[in-house]
């Protein structure tokens, strides 16, 4: 067996999209850094890319799967560098609104205790046109600003001794959930964040049924049930500021005019 087809995503764990199976959301996410290539994840000959966009990715941007998904509904097959960073001031929360790909996805939060692995994708102009476009950055009804989130706040070090000066991460313009104090909450998994909002709410219970698997069948494509489930969750006083709003741009649509790389705005797709 070549060294090609030993990094095929489907070898290496890596191939299946929360799009396509919402239950695995984030995704198998890689064990080091790596070029997400067509159907390969090859190795990096370097880990800064300077003439490219890094984007910290909190949830399934961090999935090579995901990602190949995201790129080829727009044609798009260049490379993508991923580059696994430990990240200071930042956590995974949870959405304060229910996505039509069946799942209640992850979003930053202000973490200034917390350290974890996460992974920076740098994308050029087209590969960021597409990643704003899913997560509905460029249009009023999204549900994410893309933000900078700028060092010292937010500290992102690389396995040769970079720091960069900061990471655009995409801010949840509806909040995240909260853990019963006011403090955002971690995304503990999609199976296990289901089953608790599932069990805890009848009323999320009565929109979505009572299992994981009926929450998903219901959710997907279903934009006005998606709409109620994330309503639920204000009238249920479940929802908190990330403490990232305040790196949103006063006109965030006018991010997507500026440096580093915005290509023209597209169509999002399902979100």
């Amino acid at each position: 067996m070549d060294d090609v087809t030993d990094r095929s995503l489907r070898a290496l764990g890596l191939a299946e999209a929360p799009r396509e199976h919402p239950l695995l959301y984030p995704g198998a996410w890689p064990a080091d850094s790596g070029l997400l290539d067509g159907e390969c994840f090859l190795p990096l000959d370097r880990l800064v890319h300077d003439d490219r966009t890094p984007v910290l990715a909190i949830g399934s941007n961090a999935c090579p799967g995901q990602l190949r998904h995201k790129m080829r509904e727009f044609g798009i097959m260049s490379p993508i560098p991923m580059v696994k960073a430990r990240v200071a001031g930042v956590d995974a929360g949870v959405s304060a609104h229910v996505s039509r790909m069946g799942y209640v996805s992850a979003s930053p939060v202000s973490a200034p205790d917390t350290v974890r692995e996460l992974f920076v994708i740098w994308l050029d102009d087209e590969q960021l046109t597409v990643i704003d476009a899913s997560e509905g950055a460029p249009v009023p009804g999204g549900n994410f600003d893309r933000a900078w989130l700028p060092a010292p706040d937010v500290r992102i070090d690389l396995a040769d001794g970079t720091r960069l000066p900061g990471a655009y991460a995409y801010v949840n313009r509806h909040g995240v959930l909260h853990d019963g104090t006011g403090v955002p909450r971690t995304h503990p998994g999609e199976r296990e964040i289901l089953t608790e909002l599932l069990v805890g709410l009848p009323r999320f219970r009565e929109l979505f049924g009572v299992v994981p698997e009926e929450f998903c069948e219901r959710a997907r494509a279903d934009r006005r049930l998606c709409e109620r489930g994330t309503r639920l969750f204000i009238e249920e006083k479940l929802v908190t500021a990330s403490g990232l709003e305040r790196y949103v741009a006063g006109d965030a649509r006018a991010q997507h005019k500026g440096s580093p790389g915005t290509g023209p705005s597209l169509s999002p797709p399902l979100m």
